[in-house]
C-alpha cells in the first residue's frame, strides 16, 4: 500500500460509467463505513447516515428516479429515461451519505453538514486506498423530494453525496489543478 502522503496525492475521481466490477466485498464495504464514520463530529451526533445500492436495488432505487423525470419530462424518448433509471447502477457500489444535520442547542446546522462532507471524503479516500476508485456526485435526483421519500430520507435529511465506487476500467487521467498561488493568501503579509 502506498503511505498516506502518496495516496493522498494520487487520488482521483473516476466517472462512475468508468467503474467496473467486482466491488467491494462484505467486508470491505464494512471498512469503508467504518472509516467514514471516524471524522470529526462536534457532540458526537453522528448528524450522517449510509444508504447501500448494491445489486438489484441499484435498479430498483433507479425507477424511482425514472418515475420522477418521466413526470417533469413528458417528452422523454425511452433512451433518456433508460439513462435516468441506470444512474445508480453504473458502478458496482453506491453509497448514499446522508446528512441528518438539524437545530441543536450547542452543534451549529453548518458543523453537522461539514461532518457528513468529511464522512463523504474519507469514504473516497478509503475507496482509494483500498485500491478501488469512486466518485462522490450529486445530480438532480439528490434534491428531489420525490426521489428521497423512495430512498427513506426523513423530510429533515439531505443527500451529501452519491458515492460510486468500484474498480477503474482504464487508469484514471489526472486533470489540472488550481496553483497554490491563486488560492492561498497568508494573513497579515
Amino acid at each position: 500500500m502506498p503511505d498516506a502522503l502518496e495516496l493522498l496525492k494520487t487520488r482521483r475521481s473516476v466517472k462512475p460509467i468508468e467503474l467496473a466490477g467486482p466491488g467491494p466485498t462484505a467486508s470491505e464495504i464494512d471498512t469503508l463505513l467504518r472509516i467514514a464514520s471516524r471524522v470529526p463530529d462536534h457532540g458526537k451526533l453522528a448528524p450522517w447516515r449510509f444508504i447501500l445500492f448494491e445489486g438489484d436495488a441499484r435498479s430498483a432505487a433507479g425507477e424511482a428516479i425514472a418515475s420522477a423525470f418521466r413526470a417533469d419530462h413528458p417528452d422523454a424518448t425511452a433512451e433518456q429515461i433508460g439513462f435516468e433509471r441506470k444512474r445508480l447502477a453504473r458502478a458496482p457500489l453506491v453509497i448514499a451519505v446522508v446528512s441528518r444535520a438539524g437545530p441543536h442547542v450547542k452543534i451549529p446546522e453548518w458543523e453537522q453538514q461539514l461532518s457528513a462532507g468529511a464522512s463523504a471524503m474519507s469514504l473516497v479516500l478509503a475507496a482509494h486506498a483500498m485500491g478501488f476508485a469512486a466518485s462522490w456526485i450529486t445530480e438532480w435526483y439528490a434534491y428531489d423530494r420525490r426521489v428521497l421519500d423512495v430512498l427513506g430520507l426523513a423530510a429533515n435529511e439531505r443527500i451529501a453525496g452519491f458515492v460510486h465506487i468500484g474498480r477503474p476500467a482504464k487508469a484514471p487521467e489526472d486533470r489540472e489543478r488550481p496553483s497554490l498561488g491563486a488560492i492561498v493568501t497568508r494573513f497579515g503579509t
